[in-house]
């Protein structure tokens, strides 16, 4: 088929690759502005625009897509479909009909279930079983539109936000491959989101990852995983900052934030019920550290706190 392309991350690169080696015409790619990174703040190319780069594909990088002058690119293409994987920019109606066969968005969730920026944190805060992608016939609501198909992954008990993102990466690449494969047959079964289990991924605050240890240990391993690796959950030790990357259930009881003990194989803190074993921590300004290497640096003792 004839394609635009519109995302910006490596989630959305990941699909652009497979579309390219599934022979598909690329002609045109839409990805956010260039942005500072890194220490030296750097203008840096999104990683969509990377890969069209190497492919020596047309890159637009609008701020918006509101105007009539900045649809101009799209609306002198005559495209068969656009596909849409965390681009960023919110597409107006006049742009979603623009493609003979309308926009398809790979979105990183069983939908309804959270729509919205965050799904696979949320999925993993919420202790959801299972997540997936859902490739779905735009609209112009928030992640409205009718599901084309569904694809289901576990969610393991030691999955971060991180490796999450990666196995949805590569499903989400190879479901969208398919699904431009029979799209005729899905459209013509195109499947209505039901009402009932809506929910809404909110963008993630950076004062969400404080962590309060006086919530249950279950409900914490999650916020850890889910927050790794941003924005990262962080406590304090001494009165400065601590993130925690890694931890796991652990037996034990004693005040929220209590350190119950400290070992080479983890250090164990008690919450409102139960306890974590913490694996792997950084202190601020410091690198990501297993707990072997921290504790050759930090002298820590039974009956300390954390977070005060």
């Amino acid at each position: 088929m004839k394609l635009i392309f519109a995302g910006t991350p490596d989630f959305a690169a990941a699909a652009l690759e497979a579309l390219i080696a599934a022979g598909h015409e690329i002609l045109l790619i839409l990805t956010q502005p260039d942005r500072p990174a890194g220490r030296g703040m750097k203008l840096t190319p999104s990683p969509v625009k990377v890969v069209a780069e190497k492919h020596q594909l047309p890159v637009y990088q609008p701020e918006k897509l509101r105007t009539p002058e900045q649809q101009a690119p799209l609306a002198a293409i005559a495209a068969d479909a656009m596909i849409v994987a965390a681009y960023g920019i919110i597409l107006p109606q006049v742009v979603l009909d623009m493609p003979r066969l309308g926009c398809l968005n790979i979105h990183a969730s069983l939908l309804p279930r959270w729509r919205g920026a965050a799904p696979i944190q949320r999925a993993i805060l919420a202790g959801d079983a299972s997540t997936g992608i859902t490739i779905m016939q735009m609209d112009a609501g928030l992640d409205t539109g009718d599901m084309l198909s569904v694809h289901v992954t576990p969610i393991a008990a030691d999955d971060t936000a991180h490796t999450l993102h990666d196995k949805l990466m590569v499903q989400g690449a190879t479901a969208i491959v398919s699904a431009l494969a029979n799209l005729p047959a899905l459209q013509a079964g195109a499947t209505p989101q039901p009402i009932d289990g809506v929910t809404y991924a909110e963008k993630l605050k950076k004062e969400e990852s404080q962590i309060d240890w006086a919530h249950p240990a279950s409900a914490l391993d999650r916020m850890i995983r889910a927050f790794n690796p941003f924005p990262s959950a962080q406590t304090t030790l001494d009165g400065n900052p601590l993130k925690i990357w890694r931890a796991a259930e652990a037996s034990g009881a004693g005040q929220p934030g209590e350190i119950l003990d400290v070992a080479r194989n983890g250090i164990i803190v008690a919450c409102g019920s139960g306890a974590l074993q913490l694996t792997e921590l950084q202190k601020a300004g410091g690198k990501r550290l297993d707990v072997a290497a921290f504790l050759a640096g930090t002298v820590l003792a039974t009956g300390g706190f954390l977070g005060r």
